[in-house]
């Protein structure tokens, strides 16, 4: 069996995919496990790896529910998982930033002072748990879930450096409907072994956590605005 393991860039999967869905109580695990096995029969899938941040409160949709939402549902997949998945913590920072208006053509005098929010680490973390866990022979086949062009000088060195290793890419955006296509970043496709150009409706429905996880401690329970 070829030892597989899964590296999820989670704001790219949420804000790219399930933002706008009622699907955000996702079982990654099973989601992932039933791409793969339907990709490469021989796949092994050791570990998920899900990497995200923190939200923060103040500049959440709904925040501190939201943040509460996120603590939740990182609970219920640890409760129902264990070391079958991992969750590696990044952080938001958020700053003034004096930016330019959207004007045609742009005017460099014409700006405002806007919250600029950013997330860290996530992007370096991936690329380099991905380097470490293939240099240490812990894996066959690495899975990105991503379609951030970032993680492309990452994929590109593993490329030329582990060129026994198999790269699969899955691309967290929905399938095309009525003629509206969004497309997988050319270059992240380029150095894949194979690619899933979407992940459909239908997966992300069956692949639903029950609404309320058991845990050692209080039950981890579907958020009421999710």
């Amino acid at each position: 069996m070829k030892k597989t393991i899964v590296y999820i860039d989670g704001y790219n999967l949420y804000y790219s995919l399930l933002r706008r869905t009622p699907y955000k109580w996702l079982d990654v695990v099973a989601l992932f496990q039933s791409i793969i096995k339907a990709q490469d029969s021989t796949a092994d899938v050791i570990q998920i790896k899900y990497f995200t941040a923190p939200a923060l409160a103040k500049f959440a949709s709904h925040g501190k529910d939201s943040v509460s939402a996120q603590n939740e549902y990182h609970r219920a997949l640890k409760a129902k998982y264990g070391e079958l998945i991992e969750i590696v913590s990044g952080y938001h920072t958020a700053t003034q930033a004096n930016l330019m208006s959207y004007i045609e053509p742009p005017q460099t005098e014409s700006r405002h002072k806007v919250w600029l929010i950013e997330e860290k680490q996530t992007d370096v973390n991936i690329a380099l748990t991905i380097y470490r866990d293939i240099a240490k022979n812990n894996v066959d086949q690495v899975v990105v879930c991503t379609n951030d062009s970032d993680m492309v000088p990452a994929l590109q060195s593993i490329v030329e450096d582990f060129s026994e290793c198999v790269i699969g890419l899955v691309v967290p955006i929905p399938e095309p409907k009525n003629d509206v296509h969004r497309y997988p970043n050319a270059e992240l496709k380029k150095l894949a072994h194979w690619t899933r150009h979407y992940i459909r409706c239908d997966e992300l429905n069956i692949a639903q956590l029950p609404n309320t996880v058991p845990t050692r401690k209080k039950a981890a329970r579907r958020p009421a605005h999710w």
